[in-house]
């Protein structure tokens, strides 16, 4: 053999051992990586294997909601879904027409319509859904195996409507909620899924550990328990609803809080909707208008008026203003609403003022302070910002930055003109001056002590002295006037208002009114606040006193029955 041969056979062979080389390289690798997997880190692997089998429950049940006293507001109700799988029919046993025979009368759906979804090109169809635990059971007793059934849960209310704007409702389907049903939605799906092996075929996996009935059961969210009182909220809507087709009104409302806590014990609103049939509802009876619309508060504000100015120290309870029954600032026309009958009462005092309604003493009132000093007051009440109320949808309200203050609005900001509020925060604002001038974030969540905190503010916004003083004239203008919601067993703090309704897409008014009222009782120790407001009722003379103040009565005189309040009123 020549050298040149040899020496190319000896270059063949170097190759053929590298080659060699490193195909047994790769060999031991992959020797070495599986021995790693099945041996040191067989654990891993195996959980792994068990998480592509296991899952939580398809479906968790929402936790319930109740009143204050253990009714039962909305609740998830089981229904079933009745499927056709066709990994389980054998056509050799019975026909489709054989089996849509055998449904027909379980399911009470014709054969006809039976055939047609037996006949379509899926594995899995659905047959029937919302069926009852009869219907149920009764498909069970059938014993067919290509039948299968899936659990699932149905939002219900069973009171109906009632306290439709607080609970909401919930849509399992696109996962849309509102009212609590939307603000606690994290309390009412916080529940723990048991882990459950399952086939491909979503068919459970039994072994030792597994529990049978925690395997088969719907886990279940947490309850959320409201502070509404069925038996106040009934009696507010009922009322209300009288008032809305007396006077043939667009809309109202009835807000009860408990001024000590901040706990609403009633929010009644209308119009309003069934959260069982809650697609059937229209937009405008599906918004919380009270929280989410403004509008001017008349002489309700006046209370906040001459609160602001005694607690900035310009009054004080025995002060005393001169009404002139009109006045004029600038270009702006201020006037009394009795001015025909009672054209310049005088020298008049604060009881004086809230029983006749002043605008021009409320006026003149409001010009004892500088803007600065009475903006700040009102931001302290709350107005032109949100409550922070546990339900959706809030809005600020409307109060002009003091920068932008004229004389007009400075006037008018004393009656109930220039601002705007939304009902929640009337009610919230007049209900610190019956809890001695702390202001309490309104909730409808019963919290717990470690979670009030985190939800309910307590703000200490006028010393409780000046509180009482404005308490105390207000109780006296009701005893001293004619008004209708006056009490035979309790003394009462309130004050009605009146005011026009804004053109909503221009400038200036409307003939409509917003009517409404405001009160506290007893005022000796204020137990419940009640803010009844109703917009556009029509026909004889509409008037807080007349529309609102016999609504307010009412709901009083049934509230201190339920509650068992005692009369604070001495008999003569």
């Amino acid at each position: 053999m020549r050298e040149k041969d040899r020496s190319r056979l000896k270059d063949f062979d170097r190759k053929t051992r590298n080659v060699q080389l490193v195909f047994y390289c790769v060999i031991i690798a992959l020797l070495l990586q599986l021995i790693s997997l099945q041996v040191f880190d067989l654990r891993h692997y195996k959980e792994r294997a068990q998480r592509q089998r296991t899952g939580g429950a398809s479906h968790i049940m929402r936790g319930s909601i109740y009143d204050r006293n253990g009714i039962k507001l909305a609740t998830d109700t089981i229904l079933y879904k009745i499927y056709f799988n066709k990994n389980y029919y054998n056509e050799e046993v019975r026909s489709k027409e054989d089996l849509a025979r055998i449904l027909s009368p379980v399911l009470k759906e014709p054969k006809s319509v039976l055939m047609s979804k037996l006949n379509r090109n899926e594995t899995i169809v659905l047959l029937k859904k919302d069926v009852d635990r009869f219907m149920k059971d009764d498909i069970v007793k059938c014993g067919l195996r290509e039948i299968s059934i899936d659990k699932v849960s149905v939002r219900s209310y069973p009171q109906g409507g009632l306290a439709a704007h607080v609970l909401g409702y919930y849509n399992p389907d696109s996962n849309i909620a509102q009212g609590i049903e939307y603000t606690a939605r994290d309390v009412l799906m916080d529940a723990k899924a048991p882990k459950i092996e399952k086939t491909p075929k979503g068919d459970i996996l039994y072994g030792i550990s597994t529990d049978p009935i925690m395997a088969t059961t719907l886990p279940k969210g947490k309850d959320v328990t409201l502070t509404i009182d069925t038996a106040i909220q009934h009696i507010c809507e009922d009322e209300l609803n009288k008032a809305i087709t007396k006077f043939q009104a667009l809309r109202g409302a009835v807000i009860v809080i408990a001024p000590k806590t901040g706990e609403i014990l009633a929010y009644a609103v209308y119009p309003s909707y069934n959260p069982n049939k809650y697609n059937d509802a229209s937009m405008l009876q599906l918004k919380n208008w009270t929280l989410t619309d403004v509008y001017p508060p008349g002489s309700t504000f006046k209370i906040l008026t001459i609160a602001s100015a005694m607690e900035t120290g310009h009054i004080n309870e025995f002060s005393k203003v001169y009404d002139s029954g009109k006045m004029k600032l600038g270009w702006w026309p201020i006037k009394n609403y009795d001015y025909d009958r009672n054209p310049c009462p005088g020298l008049i005092d604060l009881v004086y003022l809230f029983q006749h309604s002043s605008n021009v003493a409320s006026a003149k009132v409001a010009q004892m302070m500088t803007k600065q000093e009475f903006h700040g007051m009102l931001k302290k009440f709350g107005i032109g910002a949100k409550t922070g109320i546990d339900l959706t949808g809030e809005s600020t309200g409307l109060l002009k930055a003091v920068s932008n203050w004229d004389m007009s609005d400075h006037a008018s900001m004393g009656y109930g003109y220039a601002a705007s509020v939304t009902a929640i925060q009337m009610a919230a604002a007049v209900s610190a001056i019956a809890n001695n001038g702390t202001w309490i974030t309104p909730h409808v969540i019963k919290y717990s002590p470690e979670e009030e905190p985190k939800h309910v503010q307590k703000i200490e916004i006028m010393q409780p002295q000046n509180a009482k003083a404005i308490t105390r004239l207000l109780a006296k203008s009701i005893e001293n006037g004619h008004t209708l919601m006056k009490l035979d067993n309790y003394s009462l703090a309130a004050k009605t208002g009146t005011s026009r309704k804004p053109k909503e897409n221009a400038t200036g008014y409307t003939n409509k009114l917003y009517t409404s009222v405001v009160g506290y009782l007893p005022a000796s120790d204020p137990q419940v606040l009640i803010y009844v407001v109703v917009d556009s009722a029509q026909g004889g003379e509409i008037f807080g006193n007349t529309v609102a103040a016999p609504v307010f009565k009412e709901i009083a005189m049934q509230i201190t029955r339920i509650l068992n309040i005692a009369p604070d009123k001495v008999k003569h």
